[in-house]
């Protein structure tokens, strides 16, 4: 089965257009939904698990309502050109930075990069604060 890509604007307004890729694996099957760059699937990422049995419309119904609450968060901010974390909370995904050649992580945030030092420089405004990093499986919702 080949579902047609969809656009889906963010918070902003900005519109995104998702691909989707439909994998059996072994008892499961995964229904993914990402945007392409010029390297290939990039910006926002999402992904859903159910039973090999499960029907693919029900599981793009349950992608698409995850992608729909992901779009309407900001995580970030930008004064002045300046990139800030919103609201005391950051939710995204580490992906491979191929610029420094796997020597560190790129962090992916309301579906653009963001390079591990800038990352550590969002965080410096938050020097002597507590910070929780919780790790989870693209199939689940953050």
């Amino acid at each position: 089965m080949e579902f047609q890509p969809i656009d889906m604007a963010d918070v902003s307004g900005v519109s995104h257009r998702f691909h989707f890729l439909l994998r059996l694996l072994g008892d499961r099957v995964s229904l993914e939904a990402f945007e392409l760059d010029e390297n290939g699937p990039g910006g926002y990422r999402f992904q859903v698990l159910g039973d090999a049995e499960a029907d693919p419309f029900a599981l793009l119904g349950q992608l698409t309502e995850r992608m729909r609450r992901a779009l309407a968060r900001r995580h970030l901010t930008s004064e002045g050109g300046r990139l800030s974390i919103a609201h005391f909370l950051v939710r995204g995904r580490l992906d491979w930075d191929a610029a420094s050649q796997g020597g560190a992580p790129v962090v992916v945030i309301d579906g653009q990069p963001v390079t591990w030092e800038q990352f550590g420089r969002l965080l410096m405004s938050f020097e002597g604060w507590q910070l929780k990093l919780d790790i989870r499986d693209p199939s689940e919702e953050l």
